[in-house]
């Protein structure tokens, strides 16, 4: 039988490209991972302590038998939340302590402003 068209020999070196491609680009990404540019550096030491008050009121509250509605109340007001409370609250980004931040929407039309040479 005659074959029209494409046969699978001439496909083989397309094929290999393809295979080829694919191993480079896992090698490269795997070898050179995304770097976090405008993060700092944190100290690997400092994981564990990060949140320490956070898992102590945890632990506690695991324990004792489940808060009536009014001591969640309570607690809720003290801070974020009635397991939490006001536990690391200076690091949790809020509108009070973002004021000085710029919105996305800010940062594209500043962007975009540059461009196109406007302003």
């Amino acid at each position: 039988m005659k074959k029209d068209g494409f046969s699978l020999p001439i496909l083989r070196p397309v094929r290999l490209i393809i295979v080829a491609f694919i191993c480079a680009f896992m090698f490269f990404s795997s070898a050179f991972p995304a770097n976090a540019i405008s993060s700092p550096r944190s100290n690997p030491q400092d994981a564990t302590t990060q949140l320490l008050e956070t898992q102590k009121e945890t632990d506690k509250v695991s324990t004792e038998p489940p808060l009536g509605l009014k001591e969640v109340q309570k607690k809720s007001n003290e801070g974020l939340n009635e397991v939490q409370g006001a536990a690391d609250i200076e690091k949790q980004k809020r509108p009070e302590n973002s004021q000085g931040a710029t919105s996305v929407e800010d940062s594209v039309k500043t962007f975009l402003d540059k461009v196109t040479g406007n302003k």
